[in-house]
Order: C-alpha cells, then sequence, then structure tokens
C-alpha cells in the first residue's frame, strides 16, 4: 500500500463516519475541478462543492446520490468535514480563510443529484 492510502486509512480508522472511497472521490473532484479551470491553483469550499457535483453526476449519473449515501455522505457539510480531515492529517492544503463552514449551506442533495434526471411532464401538466 503506497504511503498515501495508509495515511488515508489511518484518516478512516479514526474517523469511520466516511469509506475511504468518500476520500479518494474528493481528491478526484478536486483533480476534475483543477483541469477544468485550466490552471492549479486553490479553491474555495463552494468551488470544490461545484466540482463535486459535476464530478459525481459525470461518474455515477443517476446514482449519484446513493453512491455518496452509501459512503456516508449526505450532505455538503460531510464534505468540508472530509476536506478537513485530509487538511488536518497534512493530505490536503488550504489557507487562513478556509474553514468548514464554506461547506455550509451547500446545495440540497436530492436537487443537485437527482433532480437533473427526472423526466419533465407532458406538455401542459401542471
Amino acid at each position: 500500500m503506497n504511503e498515501y492510502l495508509q495515511k488515508l486509512s489511518e484518516v478512516v480508522a479514526r474517523d469511520p463516519r466516511y469509506r475511504i472511497d468518500a476520500y479518494l472521490f474528493v481528491n478526484g473532484a478536486l483533480g476534475f475541478l483543477i483541469e477544468e479551470l485550466g490552471e492549479r491553483r486553490h479553491v474555495t469550499g463552494q468551488e470544490l462543492l461545484e466540482g463535486i457535483r459535476r464530478y459525481a453526476l459525470e461518474s455515477y449519473g443517476p446514482l449519484s446520490r446513493e453512491v455518496l449515501n452509501h459512503w456516508g455522505v449526505s450532505r455538503c457539510a460531510d464534505f468540508g468535514e472530509i476536506v478537513f480531515n485530509l487538511v488536518e492529517n497534512d493530505l490536503m492544503g488550504k489557507t487562513d480563510k478556509d474553514s468548514r463552514e464554506d461547506f455550509h449551506p451547500g446545495y440540497d442533495f436530492y436537487q443537485a443529484f437527482e433532480e437533473p434526471f427526472l423526466k419533465p411532464g407532458p406538455a401542459g401538466a401542471s
């Protein structure tokens, strides 16, 4: 097991609220966002949340919410907890302006991950 995964396993052992997959997903979402931005720079919590939303929809489609819930993630504040677990274990950086509150209130998981896949009703239906 490489050093990063070893440290991540230790984080999960200390805080078992989230599966290791959730941490790997957040890192993947950060990479996805940086690639979209076209430059390597610090991103805010709100920017990361939006990147996470798009990355989840691209990766898991209509199953995004279910997958995230399986990993222990059911609200944006959970992403903040994951990010700060990474920060506190030197697996991710932050600035003095960053805080867990940056992930509040975030978005509603139903609206973010399920509504994009709902079929519109018949024309004229209300």
